[in-house]
């Protein structure tokens, strides 16, 4: 499943604020409790590169996963450059 961690703005108070969701979604304000605010920037946090014991680790939220990522590992390189060259190829 899609997986995105949200940037958001209140447009009465100004207050910033993330939310990690499976979409990129409205929020209301944590702190002044307007409704409705959509995000400015999202990052599309579907699939990662963890750094694990000298290796970097391709992880992937499956579709099955609902309240939170629930990431999967998919493959594992010597080097950060092997695991972004190998998401930019099945993108």
């Amino acid at each position: 499943m899609a997986w995105f961690r949200n940037y958001y703005e209140c447009a009465r108070c100004d207050s910033k604020w993330t939310d990690d969701w499976s979409c990129m979604c409205d929020d209301d304000c944590r702190r002044c409790g307007a409704r409705h605010m959509s995000p400015y920037k999202s990052d599309d946090l579907t699939e990662i590169i963890k750094s694990h014991g000298g290796t970097f680790v391709v992880l992937r939220s499956p579709d099955t996963a609902e309240h939170t990522p629930d990431y999967c590992e998919i493959t594992t390189f010597s080097t950060h450059a092997q695991a972004q060259a190998y998401l930019k190829s099945v993108s």
